[in-house]
Formats: C-alpha cells, structure tokens, sequence
C-alpha cells in the first residue's frame, strides 16, 4: 500500500513540473520577457509592454523592479483580485515571490528591467514601492 502510495506521488509530481515550471514569465510570454543575463544568485529580464498589452498568468520569485519609462497598469492574481500601480522612470519596484498576470493600462509603452532573486527570500514581504 505505501509503495503504491509513493508511486502515485511520484507520478503526480512528474505531472505537474511541467505545469508549474510553464509558470515562467520568459517561457510562457516571450513576446514581453526577455533573459538578459543569469546566474546562480540572479536572472535579470528586459520587460516590454506596448499600449493595453498584456500578459499571460505566471510567476516569478523575490523581484526588484526598475521602471525605464513612466508606467501605469495592474496586476491581476489567481484569486481574481487586482493592484493598481502608478510609477515613474527611474522608480523601483521589490516583490515577495508572486503569481500574477500584469497589464500595461498606459497609453504608453512600459519597459523595465526585473532581477528575479534565487533562493530564500521572505514570503510575507509587501510590495515596496520607492
């Protein structure tokens, strides 16, 4: 019994790390991420949204964003609820590690650059905006 109970887990974990790493910004949107460099501590994406552009539902780990242009959009999460977020140029941006679906709302496109931080970050962290 406890083998077959094993052996279920193991065939549930093969079926869902493809569910889970297709989670991945760069993976599941290339239109809008791109892989600038990456490696044991960081990966950092050139991020570009045109007008009204949006993504897919994805996620990331601990974030620091930095915004290269004025910005303004929302971030839908799997529970349905939604962040406004107004920046500016040159603005930073951390994130606890996140599933969310982002819309550029401006009238303008919105670029900016995302270092995912690999390892252990806190999981009650807010977004800081500064």
């Amino acid at each position: 019994m406890r083998v077959r109970l094993a052996l279920y887990g193991v065939a549930a974990c093969l079926c869902l790390a493809p569910i889970v790493s297709a989670q991945d910004a760069a993976k599941v949107d290339p239109k809008h991420y791109t892989v600038v460099s990456e490696n044991d501590r960081v990966r950092i994406l050139k991020v570009h949204y045109g007008p009204h552009e949006k993504s897919v539902m994805h996620s990331h780990p601990a974030t620091v964003a930095v915004f290269l242009t004025d910005a303004k959009g929302v971030f839908t999460f799997p529970d349905g609820k939604k962040q406004e977020f107004t920046v500016k140029a040159g603005e930073a941006m951390y994130s606890a590690a996140a599933t969310h679906l982002p819309e550029n709302t401006g009238d303008a496109a919105m670029d900016l650059i995302v270092v995912e931080l690999k390892g252990h970050a806190p999981k009650s962290a807010k977004t800081e905006m500064k």
